[in-house]
């Protein structure tokens, strides 16, 4: 099989570290060489987060370049742009419509770009945008974000349900359980 790559985006703190551990563990348990590479940047001030999770019979590195992206998920909608160029032709964004703004918006040296999704789009991208964050905040908890958007991402991948429920269970806090079951059914059947 072909490695396949997929990248996770996002702002500090939205859990894409969960994310990531999640698909991890869940391509494990398929019988897939799994390689996660954490990327942290500035996550303690809000800044860019990338994770890198390359899966298939051999990975060597863990490390995505551009234009090799199967798929981008983005938990915030400038960051998924600002990743665009790392997407193979064929690939598939998934992101929350989420917007955060960066520190030159908030400065106003910058004002956040407009129409993102239909600007990736014209860019010859495959953009399955979502409100993520009031499905999060459906769910019980506006930290759920992260399931949410797995469950969107589990359209992309045929693997079954039982798969996807075990890996939550197996990552998932037990306290946490109830909510993030429900965010992700939430992003399943948007």
């Amino acid at each position: 099989m072909e490695t396949k790559n997929i990248m996770i985006v996002g702002v500090g703190g939205q859990g894409s570290l969960l994310a990531s551990k999640l698909l991890g563990h869940l391509l494990v348990e398929q019988g897939y060489d799994v390689k996660v590479s954490e990327v942290h940047g500035m996550s303690q001030r809000g800044g860019s987060v990338v994770t890198y999770v390359r899966y298939g019979d051999k990975v060597y590195s863990p490390v995505i370049d551009k234009g090799e992206a199967h798929c981008i998920v983005s938990f915030e909608l400038l960051e998924a742009a600002r990743w665009l160029e790392y997407l193979r032709p064929d690939g598939q964004i998934v992101t929350s419509t989420q917007q955060i703004d960066p520190m030159p918006v908030i400065t106003g040296a910058a004002a956040y770009p407009e129409d993102l999704v239909e600007k990736m789009k014209a860019a010859g991208a495959k953009v399955d945008a979502l409100d993520c964050l009031a499905l999060a905040a459906e769910a019980g908890s506006s930290k759920t974000v992260n399931l949410v958007l797995l469950g969107r991402l589990s359209h992309y991948f045929d693997f079954p349900e039982e798969t996807w429920q075990a890996a939550i269970d197996a990552c998932v806090p037990e306290k946490f359980l109830e909510w993030n079951k429900k965010a992700f059914a939430l992003g399943q059947n948007a």
